[in-house]
């Protein structure tokens, strides 16, 4: 039975006009080919040395008493830009803010955090609230990085976060296939988890465990 289509052929779409369409996230991934699956997963981290990370850690909590985390500007300040510049420091992979990008009509905006080194990249997207429609937002994105970059990786990870609380997806490039990861990270008391994964999608070696359920 042929199913009608979510999205109208004849109008463009931005990766923010997916957050507020609050359509069925597995449905809409299938308009592009591609499927999605929700399960509980532990990430690849990287296992090297993190000289900084407690004293960032340390950072954060001292300052969050004081700090009205209320809007998303003040949680991208705050909580997200402290971790970002923390990849850029220890892998200097490139790091673009608001990054515009247009791959086709229905794959199209700007990406909140775009990291890449010459042979990987991520994607983080930050919302305030509403971590469900959010990871509608990333899978459309993470859909368009596979579309468009010709890095030669097979998994992209891509991240939503509010600041406080991280959740992460992964596209497997070759099956078309994302990973919801059901898995909750909260920052502080889990930051150290949370800097490892970005960092293993970056600089993955033999020093990061590898993907398992």
């Amino acid at each position: 039975m042929s199913r009608k289509p979510l999205l109208d052929p004849n109008r463009s779409y931005t990766f923010s006009n997916y957050f507020d369409l609050n359509a069925d996230p597995f449905d809409l991934v299938v308009e592009f080919g591609y499927s999605l699956i929700r399960t509980q997963l532990q990430l690849p981290q990287f296992s090297g040395d993190l000289k900084q990370l407690d004293f960032l850690k340390q950072r954060l909590d001292s300052i969050l008493p004081y700090v009205d985390l209320t809007n998303e500007t003040a949680r991208r300040e705050i909580l997200i830009a402290p971790i970002v510049s923390e990849l850029v420091q220890i892998t200097h992979a490139r790091l673009s803010i608001e990054y515009s990008l247009q791959v086709t009509s229905q794959l199209q905006g700007t990406l909140d955090y775009y990291l890449r080194t010459q042979t990987h990249l991520l994607v983080i997207e930050a919302k305030q609230a509403d971590l469900t429609r959010g990871f509608t937002q990333l899978a459309m994105e993470m859909i368009a990085l596979d579309q468009w970059t010709d890095l030669n990786q097979p998994n992209l990870l891509g991240a939503i976060t509010t600041g406080n609380i991280w959740q992460f997806g992964v596209l497997h490039r070759s099956s078309k296939q994302i990973e919801q990861v059901l898995n909750l990270y909260r920052v502080t008391e889990d930051i150290e988890a949370v800097v490892r994964i970005l960092l293993a999608a970056l600089i993955p070696d033999e020093r990061t465990t590898q993907i398992r359920k």
